[in-house]
């Protein structure tokens, strides 16, 4: 039996220490596999940036708002005054109110062209 016993241990040690020829290797399917995966990925990456590129950097609405209620009546008649409008129509209604330019020197001989000091 120490015959058949140290035989079989022989068949299994020689087993063992024959592997296959493919095990640890890895094939070119896996590295064309690993490479159609990183081609894609970047791809991707590509797309997405040229996408978020479109977007506007902010949502919010920075006009105000796109309706606009009258506080009265009369502003669905009229419109409502520009800042700056009561000013224009004071000079409209007194033109004499804005100056000319002033001729070159005074009549001081100095040649300043400022108003007098007060």
């Amino acid at each position: 039996m120490t015959l058949l016993g140290s035989a079989g241990l022989q068949a299994v040690l020689a087993a063992e220490q024959q592997l296959p020829e493919d095990v640890g290797k890895s094939g070119p399917l896996g590295l064309f596999l690993i490479l159609v995966l990183l081609v894609a990925s970047v791809l991707l990456v590509k797309s997405m940036s040229g996408h978020l590129k479109k977007l506007p950097r902010s949502f919010d609405e920075d006009d105000g708002p796109s309706v606009v209620v009258p506080d009265t009546p009369a502003e669905l008649v009229d419109p409502p005054r520009q800042p700056g409008q009561d000013v224009l129509d004071s000079l409209r209604r007194a033109p004499r109110a804005i100056e000319g330019p002033r001729p070159e020197g005074r009549p001081g001989g100095d040649g300043r062209t400022d108003p007098p000091a007060r």
